[in-house]
């Protein structure tokens, strides 16, 4: 599966578009972000325009969409892989991977494994309300859509 336009325009929602690079929330320094979440050779000082952003965001998106397809075992929905894509933009492929969420959509446990995206919601054990939100949007996105 790929991800849907509006499993892009979800993320950028929670990304927003910054055209300098910025610090890690949690350290404070690395990794730097910049554009729409993304931080791959990102270093301080770096400056984007919002087209680059844009592919980019694309780029990223496609790779966690990698991880998605390449984790999860059974039959998903659009609108789950999307609230899935979002979910592995923001943590990254080892935090699905090694998830009690995954475990439960592998087992066909879609409702528990729903319940599992509000637990992702710290950061350096301090719980954030930006995560909080973002993992009330994904966990909406997958078991409703996008309405």
């Amino acid at each position: 599966m790929r991800p849907s336009d509006n499993a892009i325009r979800l993320i950028q929602e929670f990304e927003g578009y910054r055209s300098h690079a910025y610090p890690d929330v949690a350290t404070g320094g690395k990794p730097f972000t910049i554009g729409y979440g993304h931080t791959d050779g990102v270093y301080r000082g770096q400056q984007t325009s919002r087209d680059e952003a844009l592919d980019w965001l694309h780029e990223d998106a496609q790779k966690a969409a990698q991880c998605v397809n390449t984790y999860v075992t059974r039959p998903v929905k659009q609108q789950e892989f999307d609230a899935l894509v979002s979910f592995v933009f923001n943590l990254g492929c080892t935090a699905l991977r090694h998830s009690t969420l995954l475990k439960l959509l592998n087992q066909g446990e879609k409702k528990k494994a729903a319940e599992e995206f509000e637990k992702w919601v710290y950061a350096n054990g301090h719980k954030i309300d930006g995560l909080e939100k973002r993992r009330r949007r994904e966990k909406h996105v997958f078991v409703n859509g996008y309405i």
